[in-house]
């Protein structure tokens, strides 16, 4: 049997190599730059980095934060990310496997390392989001995205590496209900027909700047209350078709009994439930950043918190990613007051304090479902 600290500094490692890998994320992503090619080049002078000077950790350290050719700074970000990583990785082995904060995992080798896997894959790609929401208040999709088909293809299958009695026992990936399946599968239809109808050009993209443009109006100036009709408009047939599918389900018994067998299959169940928790984490954020926006007459919340929730719904599931939702505001009261009082600006960059409250619930699980099976059932 490998021991626990073993693994601890082996994870460590990893964790801080994938971190020197998130920096080229953070750099380059936002600026619509390869992740993968060309090599990594000191922005001052342009020359390629050495291997040897792309340790991590070290070479920042061994280096003093200066670039070897033409001695520009290199950011602390750099190391901080590295680090930061390289500590995920490790606490969260620590957390599931030695501290057992989250029940029914069993050990690594048994099935928990898919869990842990997908889990750090959202929480590495929530680090790079938030690293670029504070830099440059705007967070990615395609990092979204990314997070959001890992948890759905890992709930899918999910139940071919875990026993599907303890995933639905103890809530490691999200389950649909057959309500909750079809439901999904409406959502799913609703999107497809929003998407059309956007290609079309029969309903118009909120914030659209060319558009704009073309009417003769200046740049990045919107009545935001009008913007956010059009985003009805376009949520209007994921809520059409999900209501509509269930109606199919409740009012036909023949069909409702060959869905329910159907849906419960846990390849479908997994699939459909990590679906319907994108679509709630989604929804939660969208239609606060929609209510905000109409009373207030200013943008409330960004796309990419839409986005970053869905892809954290499809991994956790619609009920904690509500609660990490709710428990973000903590986190991010203290940043707001700060700003307030010393930069004076009430705008402050969510994503962080989203990441926050996910990874709060994540490791608080099986706390916060006692306690909601306790308001339920009590």
């Amino acid at each position: 049997m490998i021991p626990d600290w073993y693994w601890l500094t082996f994870l460590f490692a990893v964790g801080c190599c994938i971190g020197s890998f998130l920096n080229v994320v953070i750099y380059r992503l936002p600026k619509d730059k390869s992740i993968i090619t060309p090599p990594s080049a000191c922005p001052a002078c342009g020359k390629p980095i050495a291997f040897y000077d792309n340790i991590p950790l070290f070479s920042w350290l061994f280096l003093r934060a200066k670039c070897r050719n033409c001695k520009a700074s290199i950011s602390p970000r750099y190391f901080i990310i590295e680090l930061i990583t390289g500590l995920l990785f490790a606490a969260l082995y620590f957390l599931y496997f030695m501290v057992e904060v989250r029940s029914g995992i069993g050990t690594f080798a048994s099935g928990g390392w898919f869990i842990y896997l997908v889990h750090i894959i959202l929480l590495t790609s929530l680090l790079a989001a938030s690293a670029i929401d504070i830099e440059l208040w705007v967070i990615p999709l395609s990092i979204c995205w990314f997070a959001t088909a890992v948890g759905i293809l890992g709930s899918t299958v999910a139940g071919w590496i875990i026993a599907p009695a303890e995933i639905i026992t103890y809530e490691f990936f999200p389950v649909a209900s057959a309500r909750t399946a079809i439901l999904a599968v409406g959502a799913v239809i609703g999107l497809v027909i929003s998407m059309l109808l956007l290609v079309l050009g029969w309903i118009k993209r909120s914030y659209d700047t060319q558009d704009s443009s073309e009417n003769g109006d200046e740049p990045e100036k919107f009545n935001h209350r009008l913007e956010m009709l059009k985003e009805v408009i376009f949520l209007a047939p994921i809520i059409i078709c999900s209501y509509l599918t269930f109606y199919i389900y409740k009012s036909c018994p023949s069909f409702s009994d060959w869905w329910i067998d159907f849906s419960q299959v846990p390849a479908v169940s997994g699939l459909l439930g990590s679906i319907f928790g994108y679509f709630v984490g989604c929804a939660v954020v969208w239609l606060t950043r929609i209510l905000g926006t109409l009373a207030f007459g200013r943008e409330a919340m960004g796309l990419g918190d839409v986005h970053l929730m869905g892809a954290a719904g499809a991994v956790i599931g619609p009920v904690f990613v509500i609660v990490a939702f709710f428990l973000a505001p903590f986190s991010g009261l203290i940043w707001a007051c700060f700003q307030m009082f010393f930069k004076k600006t009430r705008q402050i960059p969510y994503g962080p304090f989203l990441s926050l409250g996910l990874f709060a619930v994540m490791i608080f699980h099986n706390e916060i479902r006692n306690y909601l099976s306790f308001i339920l059932f009590h």
